[in-house]
Order: C-alpha cells, then structure tokens, then sequence
C-alpha cells in the first residue's frame, strides 16, 4: 500500500467511526485555508459576460483537464505533446506544476485505453475551442497538478499528500474531481450564451463531458469501499467550496447501491455558476487572486 492509499485509509477507517459521515466530511472542508464561502467569487467586467467570456472560461478549465490527462496517459504537457497553450494573440502559456516523471502506471489494460480516449478528448475540446475564438483565444494560465491535490486531499481528510499520477486508483479520483466540476460548468453557462450556434457546441461539450464524468464514476465504484468513501470525501469538500453544501454526490452509498450518476432530486446535473466553479478549482482562493488549481488566476475577463 503506498503512502498516499494509507492515509486514505486512515481516513476512511476514521469516517466510519462517525454519527454522521457526511456532516463530518462538510466540517473537514474547512480546514482548507482562505476559504470563503459569502463572496462572489470572481471579477469580470462591468457588463455581462459575452460569448467570448464565456467560451474563454470553458477554455481555462479544458487546459486543466487536458493538462491533467496528457501528463497522466504520456507523461508530457501539452505543448511537449505538440498542443499550442498559447494565446490567440501569441501570448505563451503559463508553465505547469507537476512532479517529475508524472505518468500513471497503469496495470489495467482497459483503463489506460479509457484514459488515452478521454486525453484525446480533452485535448480536442482546447483545439476546438481555440478555433472558434481565434485572436480572441485566452493563453493558458499557470497551473498547479501538485499543491493543488495536496491541500484539498487535507481538506478532504485524505490525508497531507495526494498523489493523482502513483496508481489507477488514484488516477481515477483525480479524474472524478474535475469531470463532475466540468459537468456543472457547463450546464451552469448554457444560460448565459446568447449564440444558438455557440450554445450547440458547448451542450456537445457538456454531453461528452457527461459520459467521461458517469465511465470515471463506474469504475471508482467497481474499485470498491475505499474508493468510493474518497469520492464521497471530495464531493463533500467541493459542495462546501461552492457554498451549498448540498449540490454534490459521491460514488456509493454502500456497497450495493450506486450513484453513478451525480443529479438532483428532478434526475437533472447539478449546475453550477462560474462563482461556484472557481470557488472550487481556486480552492476557496481569493477572487480574481486565484489559488490551487490557478495560482495565479484564471486568464480572460472571468476569474
């Protein structure tokens, strides 16, 4: 068992102990520092968020997820694996915080393939994104796949260190975290694009989105009881850094029964506004300061 798994299980073995498992889970996000729940969490213009904006938003967190899986399927960034992170304008991209020879070693031949799909994925969505943008194409800002875990595993009560790249379980729940956040993004800024055209693509987004965040679900699922009291864990936290302490769900709610999806009581996706997203992938970081995932804040006129 590596270090990581161990403090996960400690974790875990302390949980059930507990009257109340999530009550528990929701107090543990707090000890996540600069958390700030009443804020409006981010500075943008004067006006309404334009198209742009918004396409620009989706833009930052798809550099993260697709970051996230090139480096764990191949080892290298996306510009190492040849996938501009610069801006429309030629801005360079921010430079990416991640241990040394990061890439999963995967020992299950079917979830290095689903991994490998969902990396093409992710990387087709920057591409495509950036296409439609064109000089308006925000570059990627700098981002953290290290303190970042670390600091919401602690929140989370998994323990001080979180390594998403040591193992597949691993992997699977650094998946679980954004997946689940890019569903509710995305459904969250359907009703602020005014372009039926833009509005298409982006639910085509939001669908494939969808299908990654329920494969990662299942199989952390498959993976058992401690997986799945880690998925519950982070849900927890993430619903305490959005400020509702209600829109999120983890993986089981024992052994035999599944919650595979992630909905609310009408079988709808949770949406969540672009103040709740970056409240959690800034880990309760200061508006427009930016934190965790964003240590510097996300690029464009939202963040």
């Amino acid at each position: 068992m590596t270090h990581v798994e161990e403090n996960a299980c400690n974790a875990i073995d302390g949980e059930k102990k507990s009257s109340s498992r999530r009550s528990a889970l929701l107090m543990g996000g707090a000890a996540l520092a600069g958390l700030a729940l009443g804020r409006s969490a981010f500075a943008q213009t004067a006006a309404a968020p334009t198209d742009a904006d918004i396409l620009n938003f989706a833009l930052n967190l798809e550099y993260l997820e697709a970051q996230f899986y090139t480096i764990a399927t191949t080892g290298m960034t996306l510009d190492q694996a040849g996938i501009s992170t610069k801006g429309g304008d030629g801005t360079a991209g921010g430079a990416v915080t991640v241990k040394p020879n990061a890439k999963v070693p995967f020992t299950t031949t079917l979830r290095q393939q689903f991994a490998a799909e969902v990396t093409m994925d992710e990387q087709n969505h920057v591409k495509f994104l950036q296409s439609q943008l064109a000089g308006s194409a925000v570059a990627q800002p700098p981002i953290d796949l290290m303190n970042s875990f670390n600091a919401l595993a602690q929140a989370a009560g998994l323990g001080s260190n979180f390594d998403p790249f040591a193992n597949e379980t691993n992997f699977l729940l650094g998946a679980f975290l954004f997946e689940d956040v890019g569903v509710t993004a995305y459904q969250g800024a359907a009703g602020l694009i005014s372009s039926k055209t833009y509005l298409d693509k982006a639910i085509g987004i939001h669908n494939v989105e969808a299908y990654h965040a329920a494969s990662i679900r299942t199989r952390i699922f498959q993976a058992g009881g401690t997986a799945q009291s880690a998925s519950q864990a982070i849900a927890a936290t993430r619903a305490k850094l959005d400020g509702t302490g209600t829109d999120d769900v983890g993986v089981g709610l024992n052994s035999s029964v599944a919650t595979i999806v992630d909905n609310d009581g009408n079988g709808m996706t949770y949406a969540r506004t672009t103040s709740q997203v970056l409240s959690i992938v800034y880990g309760g970081g200061p508006a427009g300061t930016g934190g965790a995932f964003f240590p510097k804040a996300m690029t464009g006129n939202i963040k």
